[in-house]
């Protein structure tokens, strides 16, 4: 019987650079050697974007590196790839980043029955002093779980 790994890759900087109004669960378009490399967990999220182009969705930016076996099948490591959403969506998230501004940023990468799924969010961006009232309250609740941990 075979292990089974579960693989989920986060996009932690997102959450501190974004407000996340709201997400979107959507398949995305992969060769073989990159799903590999996605299982071994070698990629990440970190300054990945999404665009919407010709009424489709594009990930631009996403690492995932060479899958050491791979040899000539391996694919460019930032290569734009697509995403697969309905076309309501598609047209409701471009609505949303052409006329209110924001940006689709990808939350987090996963596997749902051997399919590699993306978390995309719709997200405002941060100013300064919103980041650092989110680190501030981060503290307060983290002093306050110590403190009660402690407290019996």
């Amino acid at each position: 019987m075979e292990k089974v790994i579960n693989v989920e890759i986060l996009n932690r900087q997102a959450r501190h650079n974004y407000f996340i109004e709201s997400t979107y669960e959507c398949g995305i378009v992969l060769k073989g050697t990159e799903v590999k490399s996605i299982r071994a967990g070698k990629c990440h999220l970190k300054d990945s974007y999404a665009i919407v182009r010709n009424g489709e969705i594009f990930l631009l930016n996403m690492f995932i590196s060479h899958y050491k076996e791979g040899s000539i099948f391996n694919e460019n490591e930032t290569r734009t790839r697509k995403l697969l959403l309905h076309q309501s969506e598609i047209r409701k998230l471009n609505d949303e980043v052409k006329l209110k501004g924001l940006s689709l940023v990808p939350l987090k990468l996963y596997f749902v029955k051997d399919k590699v799924k993306i978390e995309l969010g719709v997200c405002r961006g941060k100013k300064n002093y919103d980041k650092r009232e989110t680190i501030k309250q981060r503290d307060l609740q983290r002093a306050e779980r110590k403190e009660t941990k402690y407290k019996y």
